[in-house]
């Protein structure tokens, strides 16, 4: 593994010496010798990133976020869901609700919040996208999170992906709008028998998909 890393290195244009005023064989073995060189490193770089695992070795833009706090909404009012974690993020990040990229692509968001209910009827919740502060069209989910039931409050987690078409430094957001403030999102604490680990309160991933078309 450790070589294949050190040949996916990026490959740096050598430094070709001034040609001599009279032929010289030492002169062009040596000029043979470093482009023989520098041409090995680049048949070495494309096998090793067109080969069927080269994938593996790319680094594309990609970013993992999440919070562990409850979030609730004023009824009837556009209310932004936030996250304080990151998990994992390369050139994409987060402040509070903004999930912002440095390089123009399409992307792929992918994000799921854990509902609760506390009124003993279903209620609705509405979520959507907004791109630098604009709604996108098509873009709300209208879904019904469980009553109360048997003592215990209603729980759904809801959660879908989108294909983005962003530019370098825009931002996406998340809004959702209750007309019951019965209904939350919640983290939820780790629990015993059996032992489960907690629960995130919104999740969210956004991973680099393509270059935009030109």
């Amino acid at each position: 593994m450790a070589t294949i890393i050190n040949r996916y290195r990026p490959v740096v244009q050598p430094r070709l010496p001034a040609a001599p005023t009279e032929y010289s064989p030492e002169f062009i073995e040596q000029y043979s010798n470093i482009l023989r060189l520098y041409f090995n490193q680049l048949d070495n770089l494309t096998g090793v990133v067109l080969g069927e695992s080269g994938g593996r070795f790319i680094r594309f833009p990609y970013g993992a976020f999440s919070s562990d706090q409850d979030q609730t909404a004023t009824v009837n009012t556009a209310t932004l869901m936030t996250f304080n974690t990151t998990d994992f993020a390369n050139e994409v990040s987060i402040s509070s609700s903004q999930i912002t990229v440095v390089n123009a692509g399409i992307y792929n968001l992918q994000f799921s919040a854990q509902f609760q209910n506390t009124d003993t009827a279903f209620q609705d919740v509405y979520i959507w996208l907004r791109q630098n502060g604009v709604d996108i069209p098509g873009s709300t989910g209208f879904v019904s999170i469980p009553n109360r039931h048997a003592g215990t409050d209603g729980h759904s987690i809801i959660g879908w992906n989108y294909f983005l078409n962003m530019a370098a430094g825009d931002y996406i957001e998340i809004y959702w709008s209750v007309p019951n403030a019965a209904v939350t999102i919640q983290h939820l604490a780790a629990s015993g028998t059996p032992t489960k680990p907690s629960t995130q309160s919104v999740v969210a991933t956004l991973s680099f998909v393509s270059a935009l078309s030109t």
